[in-house]
């Protein structure tokens, strides 16, 4: 049987029963009071009501999640999830409105709302003693064509920091500059890790705060020099821009972080770290939670 005709993604009751066991594995939980197995199902179909005398409301489990206030049947939502977090290197609006037979504008807003649950919101620093991050950052924009298109200044700078045999994380940044990189790395890598970029001057100074700091000088087409190379996010970046000119070929600034955050989770749930197609869709289900999106507050 086809992964894809499993009975959550076909039919709405086990849809929502299959969100209510992975969300809720002790029992309901109240979204107004936070209470844990208190609450007694009503005469409406996946409405709880809760039993704690100070509250006594209703709740569902799409309740204060990125699903709450949706038309679309629920388990076209989760088989949204799943095909965007299966696809390697995503899947289009437009192809996900053909799939499950709905308007590309509902299409476009459940691939942002999904791309929201994605997001992790983790700060602590990656790296540490006796582990190596690489960093670099690339351009998205136009090919440089035609005269006025030359350089970098018409493209929107992406960071990304690489934990060898780690996890990535990704920042669309202004300008690549020292000011604008400085911070970031400060705050998402540590101290003990040993870095790893090219020549560029923006690194030579920062490099000093961290246990080593590796350089290959791309410009003299040298890409390893023993362990110092930054192949892993170069890697990274190759899966990223294949997707984003092959499947989504445009996106407004103001979106751009969601679709890093897309990159980032499928690089951080990948198969080598032991996370299959069906485990990773249920990752991105456990972020649903504190997410809500408005159509207006997408297109803000």
């Amino acid at each position: 049987m086809s992964k894809l005709s499993a009975p959550h993604f076909t039919n709405e009751d086990a849809a929502r029963e299959y969100l209510e066991n992975l969300r809720w594995p002790h029992g309901p939980v109240c979204a107004h009071c936070g209470s844990v197995g208190k609450a007694y199902t009503t005469k409406r179909p996946g409405k709880y009501r809760c039993a704690e005398k100070e509250c006594r409301k209703d709740f569902s489990v799409k309740v204060g999640t990125v699903f709450e206030d949706s038309k679309i049947p629920l388990h076209k939502w989760l088989l949204a999830a799943y095909l965007l977090c299966s696809s390697k290197k995503g899947m289009s609006s437009h192809q996900l409105h053909r799939t499950l037979e709905i308007t590309y504008k509902s299409a476009w807003f459940m691939t942002h709302r999904i791309r929201e649950a994605m997001r992790t919101g983790t700060f602590s620093p990656i790296g540490g003693s006796g582990k190596t991050v690489e960093v670099d950052e690339t351009f998205i924009g136009r090919k440089a064509g035609r005269k006025k298109d030359q350089g970098y200044e018409h493209k929107r700078a992406v960071l990304s920091l690489v934990e060898r045999n780690g996890e990535v994380r990704s920042f669309h940044i202004d300008r690549a500059t020292v000011a604008n990189v400085t911070p970031i790395i400060r705050k998402n890598v540590s101290r003990e890790s040993t870095m790893m970029t090219d020549e560029s001057g923006i690194y030579i100074k920062l490099g000093r705060e961290f246990a080593a700091h590796g350089t290959v000088n791309h410009r003299q087409d040298e890409y390893v020099n023993g362990d110092a190379y930054t192949n892993t996010v170069e890697g990274f970046f190759s899966i990223f821009k294949r997707g984003f000119k092959g499947v989504y070929q445009h996106c407004g600034e103001s979106h751009l972080h969601r679709y890093l955050a897309e990159y980032d989770f499928r690089y951080n749930n990948r198969e080598r770290l032991g996370v299959d197609d069906a485990r990773r869709a249920d990752i991105a289900l456990l972020g649903i939670e504190g997410k809500r999106l408005t159509y207006r507050r997408i297109n803000g």
